[in-house]
């Protein structure tokens, strides 16, 4: 079987497959153990809930199906961010993050890392590459950088970073194994957010790690295990679930949003739109190569924030929420965060309602808010 979305997805069902017995459950048992019966020598059995569970060995299976490397889960996405920056980084190593990706990863290293004695520094996604990566440990990409969308090259940053002595993470939220393979490209590590599209439910907080590096992989199990940043098997169990009809929602989603953005772009109240899919849009050629799919964001600005507050609430298909990724489609203006975007910028999340019923009633909302 080809290494397709497709041909992934089509074994991710049948995973378990292999290891069952007749009359075992398909569907995966969740198991709520803190300690297992372990009489005699423990090595090479289930010891205690912080260093392995049942439930979290089916899912991490499945993503390193997904991700094509070892995986290992985390309780959010952020907390596997936090796991490879306190699992590799010591006093002394300097960082390089986006300045327009995810907040939280510079508020992080800004409030614990620089206490710890690392130094970092921060640039555009859309010029990631410009200074080069000399005197780095770590260059951090968020490809496309969320809510900005912006879109930076990450073969071109794994082999400049590379010759520089630097490893390459790369946040993959926004696009899922399906829409990007960043260790195909290049990169190192990956993080991710399983709590956007791959749970898709909006109801369990999750994350993971996937590296083909074994050392690396070694040092964040090790951090993981020893800190306690564990995942829950419920959570755990959550995911997987969400994982087996991921490819079902995250085509929908692709295929509503690349239906939509170019409507949005002819609206007359929409001053901006922001997709990789639209042919005239800054990061188009490059998602065409680096991207399975355009994802399913789209940043659109309004004219003003109260304008943008009337669209979000009288949409009646939007769900008024931060995050995104999830079955309801979903819209915030991430002004409200901080984020430097302009005050009617709004990051709407594209979910799986019918296509022509949620333009509709998007249509409607963006006619009565101008």
């Amino acid at each position: 079987m080809t290494d397709s979305p497709s041909a992934r997805a089509a074994q991710v069902a049948h995973l378990r497959r292999a290891e069952l017995a007749k009359g075992d459950p398909v569907a995966l048992p969740l198991t709520m153990a803190s300690m297992f019966h372990l009489p005699g020598d423990p090595a090479g059995y289930a010891q205690y809930g912080r260093f392995s569970n049942p439930t979290w060995d089916a899912l991490e299976k499945l993503l390193s199906h997904l991700e094509g490397a070892p995986a290992l889960g985390f309780p959010s996405g952020m907390a596997a961010s936090a796991a490879v920056f306190f699992a590799l980084l010591k006093a002394g190593d300097r960082i390089l993050l986006p300045s327009d990706g995810y907040y939280t990863t510079r508020v992080l290293t800004e409030r614990f890392l620089t206490r710890l004695g690392v130094t970092y520094d921060t640039r555009p996604t859309s010029t990631f590459l410009d200074g080069g990566f000399d005197g780095y440990r770590l260059v951090f990409v968020e490809t496309p950088a969320n809510p900005s969308l912006d879109i930076c090259d990450i073969s071109a940053v794994a082999s400049a970073a590379h010759a520089a002595g630097a490893l390459v993470v790369a946040d993959n939220t926004t696009m899922t194994p399906y829409g990007q393979r960043p260790l195909d490209l290049g990169a190192d590590i990956v993080v991710a957010a399983d709590t956007k599209a791959p749970n898709g439910h909006s109801d369990v907080l999750f994350g993971h790690v996937a590296s083909r590096d074994a050392e690396v992989m070694a040092a964040v199990s090790d951090w993981r295990k020893l800190a306690g940043g564990i995942p829950g098997p419920f959570e755990a169990w959550l995911v997987h679930r969400g994982l087996e009809t991921l490819h079902v929602r995250f085509e929908r989603m692709c295929d509503t949003a690349e239906a939509i953005a170019p409507r949005l772009v002819a609206h007359k109240a929409v001053r901006a739109v922001r997709f990789p899919g639209l042919a005239d849009d800054p990061s188009h050629n490059l998602a065409r190569v680096q991207m399975e799919r355009f994802g399913f964001l789209i940043g659109l600005t309004l004219g003003s924030q109260e304008q943008a507050e009337r669209f979000i609430d009288g949409c009646a298909l939007i769900q008024p929420a931060t995050s995104f990724g999830g079955v309801h489609t979903t819209a915030e203006r991430r002004a409200r965060w901080g984020d430097a975007v302009d005050p009617g910028f709004v990051r709407l999340s594209v979910g799986c309602e019918p296509t022509e019923e949620l333009w509709a009633a998007i249509e409607d909302s963006l006619n009565r808010s101008a």
